[in-house]
Order: structure tokens, then C-alpha cells, then sequence
């Protein structure tokens, strides 16, 4: 029984190689990917509460790397106690989904293909989250939580990247 075993997964490890061998070896062995300086972060997140202090809003702000992970966090003095954990969730969700958090919550409603999507642990189906992109790649995601709406969290948002823009351009 275990001779069939190892024989199946010596054979199934030779077609591996056969058929990925190719495709394989016109890859890099290695990826490079942009990251944003902490200093950027800062500068879209700050942009970002000051969009959404001049429409009378208290929030967070969350901004995250290319890989979810958290590099700012802003909270205005009165926004609400879950709004750190629900920006960086959607900003988080944004990355991973590569689509905005937005859109996702049309994109998951039940009924639809995609709604087992809202399963995923950590993910959040709620406006706010966007990909923050430099030179065509995705650099991080920003979310933002506690303006009277996901569509003006995410106004917010882009207002934040819009006065950031030029230094997310290509070089």
C-alpha cells in the first residue's frame, strides 16, 4: 500500500516537472516589488483624515503594504472605538482582493457567485477600502471607517490619494 503511494506521488512529481519545468525556467528566481516609504503612508493617511475632517467626519485611517500588513494607523480623537480594527480590516480586504471594498459589497451579496467570499476570515465587505497603486502595480490599501457611509470613507479615500498623487507615480 505505501510502495503505491510513493509510486503515485513519484509520478505525479515527474509530470509536475515535465509540464512546469518549462514555465519554470522562464520565470525569476526572484520577485522585486515597490513598497511605499513610511513617509508616503503618513503623508496619504494624514491627506486622507484631513478629506474626511473638512466633510465633519471622525475616523481612522489604516494604510497597509502590498501584503496586508499594517504600516499606518491614524484615528481622529472622537472617532469610534471599532474604527482602527474596521479601517485597517478594509484596507486588508482591498490588498487581498485586489478590487475595492466597495465594490466587493455588491460583487459578495448572497445569491451571488462570489459571495462566499465574505466567509474569508478577516475579510470586510464594506466601503472604504481601496488599492493604493504605483506604475500600474498595487504598492498597499488604504481604509478608512467612520464617516456615515462606506462611499464617503471611501471619498475620503481618494481625496487622500489625489493630494499624494504625483508621488505615486512611476519613476
Amino acid at each position: 500500500m505505501i510502495r503505491n503511494l510513493l509510486r503515485s506521488m513519484a509520478a505525479g512529481t515527474v509530470a509536475w516537472a515535465v509540464l512546469a519545468g518549462p514555465a519554470m525556467a522562464e520565470d525569476d528566481e526572484f520577485v522585486t516589488h515597490r513598497t511605499m516609504a513610511p513617509e508616503l503612508a503618513f503623508d496619504l493617511a494624514k491627506a486622507s483624515l484631513d478629506a474626511c475632517r473638512e466633510g465633519g467626519y471622525q475616523v481612522a485611517v489604516a494604510i497597509v503594504d502590498r501584503f496586508g500588513v499594517l504600516q499606518v494607523l491614524l484615528r481622529d480623537r472622537y472617532a469610534g472605538a471599532h474604527t482602527p480594527d474596521t479601517a485597517t480590516g478594509k484596507a486588508w480586504t482591498a490588498v487581498s482582493f485586489r478590487t475595492s471594498t466597495l465594490e466587493l459589497a455588491e460583487l459578495t451579496q448572497p445569491g451571488n457567485p462570489q459571495s462566499g467570499i465574505r466567509q474569508v476570515k478577516n475579510a470586510l465587505m464594506i466601503g472604504g477600502g481601496l488599492t493604493i497603486e504605483s506604475g500600474g502595480a498595487i504598492v498597499g490599501g488604504i481604509g478608512i471607517s467612520g464617516a456615515p457611509g462606506g462611499k464617503l470613507d471611501e471619498d475620503c479615500a481618494k481625496a487622500g490619494m489625489e493630494a499624494v498623487a504625483d508621488r505615486l507615480e512611476p519613476l
